[in-house]
């Protein structure tokens, strides 16, 4: 199998643009790299992102039961179309979020039941799980000013911004959640603290999968 790899943290954490740089790393080592984000990803999943992320949406009240189903349509739908294919092709995936935003964004932030989110992951990722995941994390503060500073350099109608306009007491909960999950599983999330420089903290990303791909090369 290949080698599962996403990204999380709060709004505006960098966690794009580690995930594009370390893309373009392993494809210059000469990796088969695909590169997903979540909502999204397949056609079904771009329509759906559109419904989840627009704040304009048809004037759409979206409740959080509502939204955690979306999500789960658009989670079935990647593993089903491209990341479990790319992975029995031992290729290396890099998913912009995954299960773990919907356990922190629908569940500690939402109050959504933890078990039921847990039930539901299950289901719709068919046990895939990602072997590596990288929490980008920087106080909400932080974090949304750089999310507002590029989105509102976006036009009217094609801003995603429905999370950035939540209060700041949301976004808190967000990253309190992403914490205490990485504190539950450390073996697979590595909590980077996205306040540094871009370089450096992409030399700490790299120095990390290096490593894994090695141990992975010396298992075969």
């Amino acid at each position: 199998m290949g080698l599962f790899i996403s990204f999380e943290g709060v709004e505006g954490c960098g966690k794009t643009t580690q995930l594009e740089m370390l893309r373009e790393h392993l494809e210059w080592k000469g990796c088969q790299v695909v590169a997903v984000r979540e909502p999204g990803g397949t056609e079904l999943g771009e329509k759906i992102r559109g419904i989840l992320l627009n704040i304009d949406t048809e004037g759409l009240a979206i409740t959080p039961w509502s939204e955690l189903f979306l999500y789960a349509v658009c989670r079935a739908q990647l593993v089903c179309e491209v990341i479990k294919p790319a992975l029995g092709e031992n290729k290396i995936v890099l998913c912009d979020r995954f299960a773990d935003s919907t356990v922190v964004y629908q569940g500690y932030a939402r109050g959504l039941s933890l078990q039921a989110i847990a039930d539901i992951n299950k289901w719709v990722t068919e046990g895939i799980a990602p072997d590596i995941t990288f929490i980008m994390d920087c106080p909400p503060e932080v974090g949304l000013k750089r999310a507002m500073a590029r989105i509102n350099n976006i036009a009217e109608g094609k801003k995603e911004d429905r999370f950035e306009r939540e209060n700041i007491d949301f976004h808190k909960k967000v990253r309190d959640g992403y914490l205490r999950l990485a504190k539950e599983a450390s073996t697979r999330i590595k909590v980077i603290d996205g306040g540094r420089g871009i370089p450096v903290i992409h030399k700490e990303i790299c120095d990390i999968i290096e490593k894994k791909l090695e141990a992975m090369g010396k298992r075969k």
